[in-house]
């Protein structure tokens, strides 16, 4: 594309900024609606201390407040995803009072929330009407009963729209397919994996990385191979926990229940509980598990990856090789600094199998690069085959700077014992 087109597309792109005080304008009307409901409530009360409020009355007034916080509902939705659609992103990720819809709310999905909340507006102005019959004229009735009816139809109709358009967009994602790779080294409690396009790579091009004329997209739209199974599979809606789970590409599903705590030998089962709680994202610590292959290291990183997504967190998985890659690309393209902002996104990454394969001196400052960028910003889950104090077999020079920032906030977790899948292996083999 050419410079003059860039520059004037990113100034049309600019121009959504004028919608910012579209909302604001917005956000004055609903305290207008707050100052209504606290009146209509401080008269309600003033009419039941003093003796003149009937049923009727009493019915009423509450309706007129049901009312008046169900518009207030839907300005607030209209704000939040409005603006999260239209304008810039808020940056909830990871805040422990995310609204869950917002997750997956887009342009489609406010529509029909919109429409179903006219739908319940509309319900209650009927019912007072109905309450109020005596006062209220056939006239009015029975147009009030046809506006209402007509508000249903149109959301039903939205609704039956929103499902086939969904379906394409779920499609449309779906159509550039994993690449299929590698597993995990460390699957002793894991399954086989299928690596998204944008991580392949192999050991040669992570020792050696050479310039690329087409650089791959980042991040690509790829599936998990442990998804295909999902409910969610051939639905227009997903929750937004399995949304979250989707985009952060596990190489399989696992959670911290399923762990066979009996299977190492030297493992702290009090700070697993612990991390459990998630408290270290929030607290932008890290996470380190060292131990010999087949221990379990993926798989509690996997469950804690999977609870974070559960908890509202943004989370992305890849493995060290696939890391490599990704940094790699980016810096070849020359936009190393805008992909590690971009992953800021993200309040955890989840980098696997460190120290399986060692890394030349530019790839490994690459890591460095992104440790430094998240120090005491955002989480980090690292696995590992051997402790910090060798990581300079790995990392070279760049491994006293990069331990030092990944150790300064972060649990260090070991786990001892033989190769989970090899136990598997020889029972299978006695039998």
């Amino acid at each position: 594309m050419s410079q003059p087109s860039t520059t004037l597309g990113y100034a049309l792109f600019a121009t959504r900024w004028l919608q910012a005080p579209l909302y604001f304008g917005l956000v004055a009307a609903q305290g207008v609606y707050v100052y209504k409901f606290f009146n209509e409530l401080w008269n309600l009360i003033l009419r039941c201390v003093t003796g003149q409020a009937n049923e009727t009355y009493v019915m009423l007034a509450v309706l007129k407040l049901v009312d008046v916080v169900m518009i207030a509902n839907l300005l607030i939705m209209v704000i939040v995803g409005g603006y999260e659609t239209f304008v810039s992103r808020i940056g909830l990720q990871g805040h422990r009072d995310q609204p869950e819809w917002l997750s997956h709310v887009n342009s489609n999905v406010l529509k029909v929330k919109l429409a179903t909340a006219i739908v319940g507006i509309s319900s209650v102005h009927l019912l007072q009407m109905f309450v109020d019959v005596h006062h209220t004229s056939q006239h009015s009735l029975l147009w009030g009963t046809v506006i209402h009816m007509a508000f249903i139809a149109s959301a039903a109709i939205l609704a039956y729209m929103s499902g086939p358009m969904a379906e394409h967009g779920d499609r449309s994602h779906k159509g550039h397919g994993p690449a299929q790779g590698q597993g995990g080294a460390d699957g002793g409690c894991s399954a086989s994996t299928s690596v998204p396009a944008e991580f392949s790579t192999s050991a040669a091009a992570t020792r050696a990385p050479a310039p690329v004329s087409s650089p791959v997209p980042i991040p690509a739209q790829a599936a998990d191979s442990y998804l295909s199974s999902s409910p969610y599979e051939n639905s227009s809606y997903e929750t937004g926990a399995e949304t979250r789970i989707r985009a952060a590409r596990f190489p399989s599903r696992k959670q911290l229940e399923e762990f066979d705590e009996d299977h190492p030998r030297d493992f702290d089962r009090e700070v697993l509980a612990r991390l459990g709680k998630l408290d270290f994202v929030a607290a932008r610590r890290n996470v380190v598990f060292v131990g010999p292959p087949g221990t379990g290291k993926t798989h509690l990183a996997v469950g804690l990856g999977v609870r974070a997504c559960q908890a509202g967190h943004q989370v992305l998985f890849a493995t060290a090789a696939q890391w490599a890659a990704r940094l790699t690309e980016a810096r070849t393209a020359g936009r190393l600094a805008e992909e590690l902002a971009a992953l800021d996104a993200h309040p955890l990454l989840i980098v696997d199998e460190v120290g399986y394969t060692p890394f030349d001196a530019d790839t490994a400052h690459l890591f460095f690069q992104l440790v430094a960028h998240r120090y005491e910003r955002s989480s980090l889950i690292v696995t590992g085959d051997r402790p910090l104090g060798r990581w300079d077999e790995i990392f070279g020079g760049a491994a006293p700077a990069m331990v030092d920032r990944l150790a300064h906030h972060a649990e260090i977790v070991r786990l001892e014992g033989d190769s989970y899948r090899m136990r598997r292996a020889t029972s299978a083999w006695a039998e």
